[in-house]
């Protein structure tokens, strides 16, 4: 896993509304990304990104949020001018949407330098199917959308998520593999919290290590959810303590490796460890 971007939430606004950048400190995600993609019609592309721009240049966000725009598809007309205006702010990281060919990290690199974060997002049939592949080009971090994967493959979208499964799954399998943070799927139901918290449960039983959110009140849902419970950091340095001890039994569980492990990645999700 990197050492770097891990966020729990990654917050979704519209480029086009400087009123909620503004809000970006106040709101304290793990991540927020300016969204110049999804959230604005092609007619006022260009107009949201000056908004955009203007917004972030003066902007604050805080010592524990990574700040970030997404950027038109690489294919799409308004890549181009959406690279430069993120080049130009300095320090902003990119998201790049519906992620299919290494050769898109390059590009990225090449104009943004090698230290900016980079995220990426897995949300087409192609992007999927090739994603192992994709995820070792030198990238920070992850998402999985299911809403365009699934109108890409011609599927429908469930409250059980059934039909995504095994996208989601290999999508965080190939994010372990590369060694990059992994961001799960979005709750579109912004005012069903319990729908939200259940879906968050079931990534992080994946293995995802954050959620997407596309409204505000969900940052503290996915913090609640992907920040370990105080019992469960109890138990993990209990097991880590019994095995410099060389005990074999904590909480009447046996305590070998593959404990010790999980024992430390439940540690490596604390806020203050990250």
């Amino acid at each position: 896993m990197t050492d770097g971007l891990i966020p729990r939430s990654l917050l979704f606004m519209p480029g086009s509304k400087a009123s909620m950048v503004a809000k970006i400190p106040a709101l304290a995600p793990d991540a927020a990304v300016v969204d110049l993609e999804d959230a604005v019609p092609a007619a006022q592309k260009a107009e949201a990104r000056e908004t955009a721009v203007a917004a972030l240049a003066g902007l604050d966000a805080g010592p524990r949020t990574t700040v970030l725009v997404r950027v038109n598809p690489i294919t799409s007309p308004w890549f181009a001018d959406d690279l430069a205006a993120v080049a130009g702010l300095g320090g902003i990281g990119v998201v790049l949407p519906k992620y299919e060919r290494r050769e898109e990290i390059d590009v990225l690199r090449a104009r943004l330098g090698p230290d900016a974060p980079i995220v990426v997002g897995l949300e087409t049939v192609r992007g999927v199917a090739d994603c192992r592949e994709l995820l070792r080009a030198g990238l920070d971090s992850v998402y999985f959308g299911a809403e365009d994967y699934i109108a890409d493959i011609g599927g429908v979208r469930t409250t059980r998520g059934d039909e995504v499964l095994y996208a989601r799954s290999e999508v965080r399998l190939a994010a372990h593999l590369a060694g990059v943070s992994a961001v799960d799927q979005a709750v579109v139901a912004i005012r069903d919290d319990d729908r939200f918290r259940a879906d968050a449960a079931q990534g992080r039983a994946i293995g995802y290590t954050g959620k997407i959110c596309v409204h505000p009140r969900q940052v503290e849902l996915a913090h609640e959810v992907f920040t370990p419970a105080p019992d469960e950091v109890a138990h993990a340095r209990g097991v880590l303590a019994a095995a410099d001890e060389g005990v074999a039994v904590v909480d009447g569980q046996m305590v070998d490796d593959v404990h010790v492990r999980m024992a430390r990645a439940v540690l490596a999700r604390l806020p203050e460890e990250r």
